[in-house]
């Protein structure tokens, strides 16, 4: 299988190309040269599977040309070591719930995979030390940070917006130490991942470091984001319900949406896909209006989607030829404000006593708001709420206990490198280890 860049300036690339190098060189995100499909009978017994053997299938289809079988299960195996369980919230909605991992997100599963993966493609090929950049506004630096901890040969530099993750998300990549480095920069996560694309284009770094990206630019953090969508639809079946559903993803870089497209097109039956944004609302905005107008992000409860120009719309684009009116039909939009979000989370609370984090509140307000009766509904719960605890205790008006696994981390001391919102001053800290100023 080749990768083929979004942008179309330069000729595709292999699968362990397209992993090192994280974003093509004319800027373009890398995409498989076709997205298989899947046979019938795979969705006729995949109720009968579990989560590792299904996602194995599919992992196979797009890595099996290029990685032999039998470590595309382990890489599998090692990554799923936690469950995706759909869990009914009130009758028709139901809650995948992608928290249940090492760092209770959803990114655990690309951030465990990428680890494998690349660290399997050093150790068939000698590449030498890699330094993985990761751009993060929240649960993709924890991810990958804690799926990379003490991988040999592979260092991994996170760069986070200052102020804007909560502490829990904070302390999970930036009290590892060992291969980890966090670097605080005084701006927005566009601001980090602008920083992040420039130095995939930068000659004098790429000179002195083999770079690759874990952010959902990665073919390797977003195509393994298809697994849970497979698992959420084997638990409907075994719930006797063969509906095609109607899937709600909180959207902020796109990746999880882009992941849940990808999954269609392999022949998983939706019935169509909502974009639940906050007030960063560039994709619905397009949407409405067929204009792509990126801006500069604005901060708000749900962190993680706060993204003014997300990454995987380039994918978007590219699956669909460009054409706005083929995207509408497969995908509605929807925007909630912070006050919506607390309404949510408050509401589903004392209604359901199913506790929300905002990025959920926005997927369930845009599920519920979008469908129709005799619908089955999904949203993506994509954080544990008690990474988000003080905003979410104080929406409830109660403590919201912390897990083991988040506690463990609270300990540690947070140890971080603080640089500007530019390019140069990351360059000047990569090459000589002081910021510039």
């Amino acid at each position: 299988m080749k990768y083929y860049s979004t942008n179309r300036q330069t000729p595709p690339v292999s699968l362990a190309e397209a992993v090192k190098n994280g974003l093509a060189p004319d800027r373009g995100l890398y995409m498989p040269e076709r997205i298989p499909r899947l046979p019938g009978e795979f969705f006729d017994r995949i109720a009968d599977m579990d989560f590792i053997s299904m996602s194995s299938v599919v992992a196979r289809a797009f890595f099996g040309e290029d990685i032999p079988a039998d470590d595309i299960d382990r890489i599998v195996r090692d990554t799923l070591s936690f469950d995706t369980p759909l869990v009914e919230v009130e009758d028709g909605i139901r809650s995948l719930e992608l928290f249940h991992g090492p760092t209770m997100a959803f990114k655990d599963v690309g951030g465990r995979f990428m680890a494998r993966m690349l660290s399997c493609f050093i150790g068939d090929g000698g590449t030498g030390k890699v330094t993985v950049l990761v751009a993060t506004s929240g649960d993709t630096g924890s991810a990958v940070a804690n799926g990379f901890l003490g991988v040999e040969g592979i260092d991994v530099v996170v760069l986070y917006p200052s102020g804007k993750v909560s502490e829990i998300q904070e302390k999970q990549f930036t009290t590892l130490g060992r291969n980890i480095t966090a670097i605080e920069v005084m701006g927005t996560f566009d601001d980090c991942q602008r920083i992040v694309k420039t130095a995939f284009l930068d000659s004098d770094l790429n000179g002195k470091f083999t770079l690759t990206s874990a952010n959902s630019i990665n073919v390797a953090r977003f195509l393994p984001q298809t697994f849970y969508y497979f698992n959420a639809f084997a638990q409907l079946k075994r719930l006797g319900i063969g509906d095609a559903p109607v899937f709600c993803v909180p959207s902020g870089n796109f990746g999880n949406l882009t992941a849940g497209l990808v999954a269609a097109r392999m022949g998983l039956p939706v019935k169509r896909f909502v974009a639940a944004n906050n007030i960063n609302d560039v994709f619905l905005e397009y949407l409405r209006t067929g204009t792509y107008r990126p801006r500069p992000s604005v901060r708000t409860l749900a962190n993680a989607m706060d993204v003014g120009d997300p990454s995987n719309f380039a994918r978007i684009l590219d699956m669909y030829g460009g054409s706005v009116e083929s995207i509408r039909h497969d995908i509605v939009g929807c925007r909630y404000t912070d006050d919506d979000i607390r309404r949510t989370v408050r509401d589903v609370y004392e209604r359901t006593g199913y506790l929300l984090d905002p990025h959920g509140a926005c997927a369930y307000s845009g599920l519920k708001d979008s469908l129709c009766p005799g619908e089955t509904g999904i949203f993506l719960e994509t954080a544990h709420p008690a990474k988000f605890r003080e905003t979410v205790s104080g929406i409830i008006g109660a403590p919201v206990p912390v897990p083991d696994n988040l506690r463990k981390f609270m300990s540690g001391e947070k140890k971080t490198v603080i640089i500007g919102n530019t390019f140069g001053e990351f360059k000047c800290y990569m090459q000589s280890g002081k910021c510039a100023g």
